[in-house]
């Protein structure tokens, strides 16, 4: 399966509500194509200059918007982070003076749940920021 397949299968897969944010590889692929079919003339603009700028704006777009997205998600977790820290204390303190143990093992065990779902979100999320890097190379590597 080829890379942009792949990558686009991987996000349908995992948080198909972030396809928006992700490296529109198909469409750089594109370009790549252009560029490397067109015999570059020295002497006046053509077609391979024309669509090597656009690539390089295209590009540079692409980097912007996934860069953003990936600032914004680390600034999410780190808040969710620091919820479920909040959480753990709440039921700590609540719990740990009086109380049942049984109401205790179900608040502590949902975020314990809660824990592992964003941990495994954060994995998830880390694998896609590693495909989206070697989309970048793999564009860049075939110009």
């Amino acid at each position: 399966m080829k890379f942009g397949k792949r990558l686009k299968q991987k996000i349908e897969e995992t948080f198909p509500t972030w396809r928006d944010q992700f490296l529109c590889y198909k469409e750089l692929k594109k370009f790549i194509k252009l560029i490397s079919s067109a015999l570059p003339v020295v002497a006046k603009p053509t077609k391979y200059g024309n669509a090597e700028a656009e690539f390089m704006y295209m590009l540079n777009n692409e980097i912007d918007k996934f860069n953003a997205f990936f600032m914004e998600q680390e600034e999410d977790f780190i808040i969710r982070h620091k919820e479920l820290q909040q959480r753990i204390k709440r039921v700590t303190d609540k719990w740990s003076s009086n109380g049942s143990r049984t109401e205790y093992n179900d608040e502590m065990g949902e975020i314990r749940k809660d824990i592992v779902d964003f941990h495994g979100e954060m994995v998830l999320f880390r694998e896609l920021q590693q495909h989206q890097f070697h989309g970048v190379g793999k564009d860049i590597e075939e110009i």
